[in-house]
């Protein structure tokens, strides 16, 4: 950043001497987006590149899943497991449950003795633990499935803004640690620009102002709104103004529009109130 900026103000230098006296300097910037891994993994896939326009939902960049793909799979087969355990229990508890009822009836009638019917009740109790234990594991391995599909789904990472791409940290075959940047995107309504008032004219500066942003080859009746100004004054870059002018104190200042600035970050630009 430090040393774009050096460029910039050094291209600013021919520009001081024919600023007329209402022209603040500065430069557009960006508010980069940057999208990082929110797991650690292998980059396997990398869809986008340097200067690629992304829109919300398309692919950005995929990480090794082979772990997490297993763990669905795992999930998916303690369902199925569970599943076919549960029609011979409730078959199980069906049959105990009939069972139960004519002993109960035959005990009441005299026709049988109490300990057949606690032994028909015993294992009616067991058919429908059984039954119970059954469907607390599906339930758990229901739970699992949807936690790992999460998981495999988090390893295709989407763009959640639309921009454009601004660099790429890390290709397929590097390893990406969580929550470290994979690729950055600069959205359209993250350009600003950043310009400088000398302390004589600082005055004039609101937050809320309107101001006019001017630059060669830019687009005409270019609008910003200011949305920041430094708390303290700062001494002009020195890079850019001649030893007598680099005494002058200034206060860096930031305007923004809505949907952006139809600029280039770096570009250097002329600012007037309006």
């Amino acid at each position: 950043m430090i040393g774009r900026c050096a460029v910039v103000f050094c291209l600013l230098l021919a520009a001081c001497g024919r600023s007329d006296n209402h022209a603040w300097l500065g430069y557009a910037e960006g508010d980069t987006a940057f999208v990082a891994a929110p797991q650690a993994g292998w980059v396997s896939n990398l869809r986008v590149e340097r200067g690629a326009v992304v829109k919300q939902g398309d692919l950005l960049f995929t990480l090794d899943d082979t772990n997490q793909t297993a763990a669905r799979d795992q999930a998916k087969a303690a369902i199925a497991q569970a599943e076919g355990q549960m029609g011979q229990a409730q078959a199980s508890l069906v049959l105990s449950k009939k069972e139960l009822i004519r002993q109960s009836g035959l005990l009441r009638s005299g026709a049988t003795s109490k300990q057949a019917y606690d032994q028909a009740k015993s294992a009616y109790d067991t058919a429908a633990a059984l039954v119970a234990q059954i469907e607390a594991t599906e339930q758990q391995a229901r739970a699992t499935l949807t936690g790992a599909a999460y998981q495999l789904s988090e390893r295709d990472v989407v763009s959640r803004t639309n921009g454009r791409v601004q660099d790429v940290f890390f290709r397929p075959g590097e390893y990406a640690p969580a929550m470290t940047p994979v690729v950055s995107i600069l959205p359209p309504g993250n350009v600003y620009v950043r310009f400088f008032v000398p302390e004589t004219e600082f005055a004039k500066v609101k937050l809320g102002q309107k101001v006019s942003v001017s630059c060669d080859g830019c687009a005409k009746n270019i609008e910003a709104t200011v949305t920041f100004i430094a708390a303290r004054e700062e001494f002009t870059p020195p890079v850019i103004f001649s030893v007598g002018v680099r005494e002058k104190l200034v206060f860096k200042v930031e305007a923004r529009a809505h949907a952006g600035l139809p600029l280039h970050p770096g570009q250097p630009v002329d600012v007037r109130p309006l």
